[in-house]
């Protein structure tokens, strides 16, 4: 099944604990269709300045990511400077939207068949229009931010209505429903009408919730965090490109994605900007799902 991702494309320049870093890749289509590519035929969905680096395009089409509704148009790329005095924090120092600001997503006939569609943190009614594009997608899943929850919450309840999957964080769903505890608002955003509610709680973990059931999966424990930009971006491409990649909803394949995802950001998570998810290999990744999984099972024989 392939998936089909539509979101932000930036240069972000970042400073953490760990040193600093001008005008890197980010935003959260690349690092969703970076992880993604590992487990599904993947197309991207932006818009990049003329400024934006061929390499980096180069770089997709060498991980047999599908370009071809990637835009470039006259002006700058979408430009983030932030810090992180606290990693579970990205504190905005500067934000310069250029061609970002009239990004109007425009869907190629090569995706109109996809089955499988995420829509990433963007404006709402961008998400409405992509969704209006591929009537026929099967999986639809969104992500959304406090930004959007105040400024056009009505837009984005239009949205959610017609997604099965909200990826959203704990502060979020409760400023979106409501809510003061983090359970009860993810009961509250499932009755907007998704069959899945995704929470993320950053170094906590994630956790995922139906009606039928409530999943938790825990972080896969990285010593050294040296930059947190794009961890959720990457989560929610380790869950997609694995339901895309089984063409499987069910509760066993939303559970196994949620560990995938947590295995990915944590590759993320390593170095800056996408380094390290540009040289994940698959044994890399069996290896730490492997270790997720045993140290999630239950010994038989334990009192």
């Amino acid at each position: 099944m392939k998936l089909t991702i539509v979101g932000s494309v930036a240069l972000d320049t970042i400073q953490t604990p760990s040193g600093k870093v001008n005008e890197v890749l980010g935003g959260s289509a690349y690092y969703a269709s970076l992880v993604s590519r590992n487990f599904c035929k993947t197309g991207i969905v932006g818009v990049v300045g003329q400024d934006f680096p061929q390499e980096y395009i180069d770089m997709l089409n060498g991980f047999n990511i599908d370009t071809e509704g990637l835009e470039i148009a006259e002006g700058k790329t979408f430009r983030w400077v932030g810090k992180y005095d606290n990693l579970n924090q990205a504190i905005t120092l500067d934000t310069q939207l250029n061609v970002f600001a009239d990004f109007d997503p425009i869907i190629p006939e090569s995706y109109k068949s996809t089955e499988c569609l995420f829509l990433g943190n963007i404006h709402p009614k961008l998400q409405r229009k992509v969704l209006d594009q591929l009537d026929h997608a099967k999986i639809i899943a969104i992500d959304t931010m406090n930004y959007w929850i105040e400024s056009c919450k009505d837009d984005l309840l239009d949205v959610i209505k017609d997604v099965d999957i909200l990826f959203i964080n704990e502060d979020e769903v409760k400023q979106l429903t409501g809510k003061k505890n983090v359970f009860q608002a993810a009961d509250a955003a499932l009755e907007y009408g998704v069959k899945l509610v995704v929470i993320k709680q950053g170094e906590y973990g994630a956790f995922a919730i139906s009606e039928a059931f409530t999943f938790f999966a825990p972080v896969y424990p990285v010593r050294n965090v040296v930059d947190p930009t794009g961890a959720g971006d990457s989560f929610a491409g380790g869950f997609m490109g694995y339901i895309a990649g089984k063409n499987d909803f069910s509760q066993h394949a939303v559970k196994l994605a949620m560990i995938h995802g947590s295995v990915m950001a944590s590759f993320n998570i390593q170095d800056f900007s996408m380094t390290e998810l540009k040289k994940v290999k698959t044994k890399d990744i069996e290896k730490r799902m492997k270790y997720m999984l045993d140290s999630m099972s239950i010994i038989k024989n334990a009192k």
